[in-house]
């Protein structure tokens, strides 16, 4: 796809893999719009940034995410891209007693409902625009799961699903519709311990430069493996990840 000349929402923005690729996007000469739960974060990614624009909203809830799409669309009209970005990952013991079922949900919210939510919204609009894209981040996880984080892992699976029909049903329309698909970067995820990940700036870098080509899946490192791999490989490497 092209990289330079659009203008951009990245969901999940205001740090990690999101802040990233919004720095180096904007770098590229696009205009980028953000968004995130922690004002804070936002107003130093503005303050260094010229012209990004930014809005505190939480993607877990349907409310926010309309919200989202009126000020995008009403902000930049011409906006060509949506990038699914926005994430979390918690540890999870489904062998103890039962958490809050708020916290499960908002995984999942955040997750695959927000992200499936968001493209029915805004797959309309992009239909209109030049060089239309929808960027959906998953994960390795999702083609071998971690047991600690079954939640997450199941929900980057749905992604990856989701996004081979969307793909499909959007191709008549000629919307671009590219998976992302990372394997460990050291980056926040939430609860889980990612200091052992990729490199984040080494991870970015390679992305942009796996968009620039025509790929519709852009994966690296461990997830480049995971999803291609055949049944047999992918026992493998759920035994070699989950050892007890």
């Amino acid at each position: 796809m092209n990289l330079t000349n659009n203008t951009i929402l990245i969901t999940g923005g205001s740090g990690g893999i999101g802040l990233a690729l919004t720095e180096r996007l904007h770098a590229a000469g696009n205009t980028l719009l953000i968004c995130g739960r922690d004002e804070a974060k936002l107003r130093a990614a503005a303050e260094r940034l010229p012209g990004l624009r930014t809005l505190v909203c939480d993607v877990a809830r349907a409310e926010e995410r309309v919200r989202l799409f009126e000020w995008a669309t009403a902000e930049c009209p011409a906006l060509n891209v949506l990038v699914n970005n926005a994430g979390i990952q918690r540890l999870v013991d489904l062998h103890a007693a039962p958490a809050d079922w708020a916290e499960r949900a908002a995984e999942i919210a955040i997750n695959f409902e927000a992200p499936v939510h968001l493209c029915q919204l805004f797959a309309g609009h992009l239909a209109g625009q030049t060089a239309p894209a929808i960027l959906n981040v998953s994960s390795g996880l999702g083609f071998v799961p971690l047991a600690s984080v079954p939640i997450y892992s199941a929900t980057k699976a749905a992604m990856h699903s989701f996004t081979q029909s969307l793909r499909w049903q959007l191709a008549e329309a000629g919307i671009t519709v590219v998976e992302i698909i990372p394997p460990a970067v050291h980056t926040d995820l939430g609860e889980t311990d990612h200091s052992f990940g990729m490199p984040l700036n080494a991870y970015a870098d390679d992305v942009l430069r796996q968009l620039a080509t025509d790929t519709t899946e852009v994966a690296t490192g461990f997830a480049a493996q995971a999803h291609r791999a055949s049944r047999e490989q992918l026992d493998a490497a759920f035994a070699g990840l989950n050892k007890r």
